[in-house]
């Protein structure tokens, strides 16, 4: 027993006096602000309502620039790829955003999916520098838009399994 406590404790002053590995991690990801511009005036030419920049997305999260050109439908992330909390930084232009409250659909609208809009809710005039934080499953929706609205998208604890 005490060839055992006499091992255990050189291994332990072994071990504090060797020096520690350092940890791997990832290059950065590093995008400019004129590679993003490029982006999404590149998506634009497809969709003039609303275009995005990737600027990384993995299983864990997903980042990117959004513009919109006019108002959303109202969504409630709660499923899929785009579940998780988001974080909306307003890099350009102003909006209305409703968040809370029910999604109301109707039948027709784009593509056959219905018009949705939300029911109650909280709504709020967002601009430059504003931060609208908008949890897991919680209904919102860019209802009017003042010419165009950027905004740095962050959503974190998306669903891995899509």
């Amino acid at each position: 027993m005490i060839r055992f406590t006499l091992a255990l404790f050189a291994f332990s002053a072994a071990a504090t006096l060797l020096p520690a590995a350092e940890p791997s991690f990832a290059p950065a990801t590093i995008k400019t602000a004129a590679e993003l511009a490029a982006t999404v005036k590149q998506n634009l030419a497809k969709n003039p309502d609303q275009a995005d920049a990737p600027v990384v997305n993995t299983d864990r999260y997903r980042i990117n620039v959004v513009r919109r050109g006019k108002e959303g439908v109202a969504m409630a992330h709660a499923t899929g790829p785009a579940k998780g909390t988001e974080v909306h930084y307003i890099i350009d232009g102003a909006a209305t955003v409703v968040t809370g409250g029910t999604l109301v659909r109707t039948e027709g609208g784009p593509n056959g999916r219905g018009v949705t809009s939300i029911q109650g809710g909280e709504t709020r005039h967002v601009a430059k520098g504003d931060v609208v934080v908008i949890p897991a499953g919680t209904p919102h929706w860019y209802k009017e838009v003042e010419g165009s609205v950027t905004y740095l998208e962050v959503r974190f604890d998306v669903d891995p399994k899509k």
